[in-house]
């Protein structure tokens, strides 16, 4: 099995030139060594806590254990035994294994699951030995020119589960030279649900405020955020978690539920699934996140902490979008088909609210107008609402116009911030479907199979030279780069905001993959049905 299931896009400019390689260092070998403790204490309370419930060890099974452990005293008399000759005697054999005694400190804390690491030495005798092959200088140089990444290239980041295993994929798309390929991945711990990149680092012990930085946080399965450097490859644990994982420095002990029953949701830490990420581009050491616990909650990147937790929803909370020009509102979506815009200064004043046919995909700001939003549902719909004329009851809610886009869920849409008008919608149906939005609503301009299985993630690049090329991934595991402006139909439509192309040149429909997909006849027909798509405009939409 292979799934994509969340995608986006680093404007250019803030990766580093040369990523690092991972370093374990003392101070970083402590910082992981507190990681191992808290995971150390969690199988403990998973054992006691299957003790309690009766699933321990059964009777009999400390009995078995003595006896095992006298078998094994047994063997090593046995084995002392068989190496008592004066010849191996010189040797110690049968304490080979111990540490002196002055490499032992007083505490007895000197071992870890790491061994005797710091006592690791490299000798210069080394350099003679035939047998001993080193790093050519030349080696490093290649590898250093492979990892490196052009100020013209873009990262995209793509959410992924394979073979039960699940990974942050770090993308590196050329689009000078139509390539598009894995640069290095980062291994997670459970399925990923969302992506947000930050543009400064954080940490657990503290952030320096104003720096610089190509960061992402992950929200999964599990109740705690992730945030990773992406400017440094191999890495073995986060930069720094969110939420309860984080306390292990404090010393801070995790409370198991009982089986059977979920912990309670509360202000410090979200105790459920991590739906959505969104971070604040004005405030930056503000993220949001939504969960399936029911809550949003507003992090201080600064101190890594929980500042702010809401409750404005009775079902789970799927998709936050921070206002363009209003950087305290926050819009928020969830399954109890209701979406809110709140002043995050003001937890306790009423907050206007939206009510919807089905359960709430995903919400968007029109980059384009600030006094209007766009919501996506799970029947297929898109809604834009104007943000001026709330209901008083969501029941009454009165959208400016409804788009039947698809036959099933609207899994993933987005709107072109460089290009007014411009909506992509992708959708379970396994279609993506291009729309110019006008005033008097949206028509649809194409309708496509990528041949990415079910869509999970359909967004666009966020820099003005690549502004048409819209990255879309779903249920099969592919990744595809799809360069709108070859298609014929869009450049109809968007004839007097596309750059030049000379005409006899244009590519139809230039997709940029991992592995060159060819579908040559799906293609064709899929041309056929294009002008009946040019026209799909009052057909497929309900003006309310």
């Amino acid at each position: 099995m292979s799934m994509i299931t969340a995608a986006q896009w680093v404007p250019r400019g803030f990766a580093a030139p040369f990523p690092q390689k991972y370093a374990l260092d003392e101070r970083e070998f402590e910082r992981i060594a507190e990681l191992a403790k808290l995971q150390l204490h969690d199988a403990e309370e998973d054992l006691k806590e299957a003790q309690e419930d009766g699933e321990g060890p059964v009777e009999g099974t400390e009995k078995a254990e003595n006896e095992q452990s006298m078998e094994v005293e047994d063997k090593n008399s046995t084995t002392a035994a068989k190496y008592d000759d004066d010849d191996l005697k010189e040797y110690d054999l049968e304490h080979y294994d111990d540490d002196d005694d002055e490499d032992v400190p007083a505490d007895g804390q000197g071992m870890s699951i790491f061994g005797n690491l710091k006592s690791l030495a490299y000798h210069e005798s080394n350099k003679d030995d035939p047998y001993v092959t080193l790093k050519d200088e030349d080696d490093d140089d290649d590898e250093k020119e492979d990892l490196q990444i052009l100020a013209t290239d873009n990262l995209i980041l793509s959410a992924k589960v394979e073979d039960e295993l699940a990974h942050l994929e770090v993308y590196v798309f050329e689009d000078e030279g139509d390539n598009l390929y894995v640069h290095h991945d980062i291994m997670l711990p459970a399925i990923p649900l969302a992506l947000e990149w930050l543009d400064m680092p954080v940490s657990n012990s503290g952030t320096e405020k104003d720096a610089k930085g190509n960061f992402v946080a992950v929200g999964t399965l599990d109740p705690d955020i992730e945030i990773w450097d992406l400017d440094t490859i191999d890495c073995m644990y986060p930069n720094a978690i969110l939420g309860q994982g984080a306390n292990a420095e404090s010393g801070e002990k995790k409370k198991k539920s009982k089986k059977g029953k979920k912990a309670k949701a509360n202000d410090a830490y979200h105790v459920d699934a991590v739906l959505s990420l969104a971070a604040n581009r004005q405030h930056r050491n503000l993220l949001a996140s939504a969960s399936a616990d029911k809550t949003v909650k507003l992090w201080d990147l600064n101190t890594a902490q929980c500042a702010k937790s809401y409750s404005y929803h009775t079902d789970k909370v799927c998709s936050l979008a921070w206002h363009n020009t209003e950087p305290t509102v926050l819009l928020s979506g969830s399954y109890d088909r209701t979406i809110v815009a709140a002043d995050m200064r003001a937890p306790d004043a009423k907050a206007p609210r939206w009510g919807v046919e089905s359960d709430v995909e995903n919400v968007r700001w029109d980059p384009h107008n600030e006094n209007y939003f766009f919501v996506s549902t799970e029947n297929g719909c898109i809604h834009y609402h104007d943000i001026r004329n709330a209901p008083s009851n969501p029941a009454a809610t009165k959208s400016v116009w409804t788009l039947q886009a698809h036959d099933e869920s609207v899994s993933s849409f987005d709107i072109n911030s460089i290009i007014p008008g411009f909506m992509a919608t992708g959708s379970t149906d396994r279609t993506v479907k291009l729309w110019n939005i006008q005033p008097t609503g949206p028509s649809m301009v194409v309708s496509r199979n990528l041949d990415v299985g079910k869509v999970f993630a359909t967004t666009f690049a966020p820099d003005a030279e690549v502004g048409f090329r819209l990255a879309v991934a779903g249920s099969n595991g592919n990744m595809q780069v799809w360069d709108t402006s070859t298609n014929a139909s869009v450049r109809q439509v968007f004839a007097h905001r596309l750059p030049d192309r000379g005409g006899d040149d244009v590519v139809e429909d230039r997709l940029i993959g991992v592995e060159d997909v060819e579908s040559s006849s799906s293609e064709e027909e899929e041309e056929e049905g294009e002008g009946d798509g040019q026209n799909q405009d009052a057909d497929s939409m309900d003006e309310d």
